[in-house]
């Protein structure tokens, strides 16, 4: 393929590496599945609520068929549970759809975006995708600098990425910050705020990103049903934006991009607010001990506010392999500008034990 006239800049794109597989792992090291442990893509470890699991093989049923292409029962439930009108909704294939599809809309070359150092790698990829030119504001405390990065917006950007909760660095900017950032950025630059964590913010920490919407036509707000509703691997998540901004959304997004099975079981686990709160309760009981027991460790740890714990480790790479042979999937971070941390997803209690018991000698086998 070297003769076809690929843009250099997609020739250029490192494709973007999730968490490995428990499959692929116990094949590479000759592990039984069973033995293995997944703590590396932030996934929730209570799995797929039941009620979704039960719409999902109701919906298989009609598989033959193409989906509703508006996703009119998931919008009609999602604007009553938030709302917000109907046509303010997007559904994506995932969140990271919505990412995509701010680019396709805002993003070419001669243009550029603004995001933060140690922020989702799908914001530099959908980026240099487009082929414009990125703007990677250094962060503060690894978390957004919201000063440094109003001050480098350009005359040719049209698009920021800012997250909160923060993916990989778990950081969180309070709602005041982010609601006066909100309203400083120019009109013509869109906003798009990735929440893709925001529901397991404790009530103390949560603020109204769909009351800013309201005054700001250039804001789209982003979530998922990948995370606290345990539904990752159907790829179901969705924009909020006023009319005119979910319209264009709308028009450039694929007919059929969120599936039939995927909009069914959201549709059940938007309702199922018990499975929800156990999510969150388990979480925040298994993210504190993580971080008690990490911290008693001496490791240094990032200000955890989503499903996940970022810890340095020192030698990063060298830990994550020695937990590897140990059965314990980690996520090193280096590509994200974190060589030396690892971030960890908070599983069920017996997972986080296991990884607790692990960890000392593997830090020993790296030499730490």
């Amino acid at each position: 393929m070297k003769n076809v006239h690929a843009p250099e800049h997609v020739r250029a794109i490192a494709p973007y590496q999730g968490g490995r597989p428990i499959e692929e792992v116990a094949l590479e090291l000759g592990l039984h599945p069973g033995s293995i442990i997944k703590l590396a893509s932030n996934e929730n470890p209570l799995g797929m609520p039941p009620a979704a699991r039960a719409a999902a093989s109701t919906a298989l049923a009609e598989v033959g068929r193409y989906p509703d292409g508006n996703g009119t029962a998931l919008k009609s439930a999602l604007s009553q549970r938030l709302n917000v009108p109907v046509s303010w909704l997007t559904l994506g294939n995932g969140s990271n759809d919505i990412l995509e599809l701010a680019a396709s809309l805002m993003l070419r070359p001669g243009t550029s975006c603004v995001y933060s150092q140690h922020s989702f790698a799908v914001y530099a990829l959908a980026t240099q995708a487009r082929g414009a030119r990125a703007i990677v504001v250094p962060a503060r405390e690894l978390g957004h600098d919201p000063g440094a990065m109003l001050g480098a917006i350009a005359a040719d950007t049209r698009l920021i990425y800012i997250a909160n909760p923060n993916n990989p660095t778990g950081t969180l900017l309070d709602g005041a910050a982010l609601r006066a950032f909100v309203a400083a950025v120019p009109p013509a630059v869109v906003v798009v705020l990735d929440e893709a964590y925001h529901e397991y913010l404790p009530q103390a920490t949560q603020y109204d990103s769909l009351a800013w919407v309201r005054h700001h036509p250039n804001l789209i707000v982003s979530r998922t049903f990948s995370k606290v509703y345990g539904l990752a691997g159907l790829r179901v998540g969705y924009g909020i934006a006023q009319d005119d901004m979910s319209d264009l959304l709308n028009r450039i997004r694929q007919p059929f991009n969120a599936n039939s099975v995927a909009q069914a079981a959201a549709r059940a686990a938007l309702d199922d607010t018990d499975f929800v709160r156990r999510s969150v309760e388990l979480n925040r009981l298994g993210r504190s001990e993580l971080c008690s027991e990490l911290a008693a460790m001496g490791l240094q740890l990032a200000p955890a506010h989503g499903n996940f714990v970022l810890v340095r480790v020192g030698p990063a790479a060298a830990v994550y392999q020695s937990l590897l042979a140990r059965g314990v999937i980690v996520r090193p971070v280096a590509n994200y500008g974190l060589p030396d941390w690892l971030r960890v997803t908070v599983g069920l209690p017996e997972e986080n034990s296991r990884f607790l018991r692990e960890l000392p000698p593997a830090l020993a086998a790296a030499g730490v």
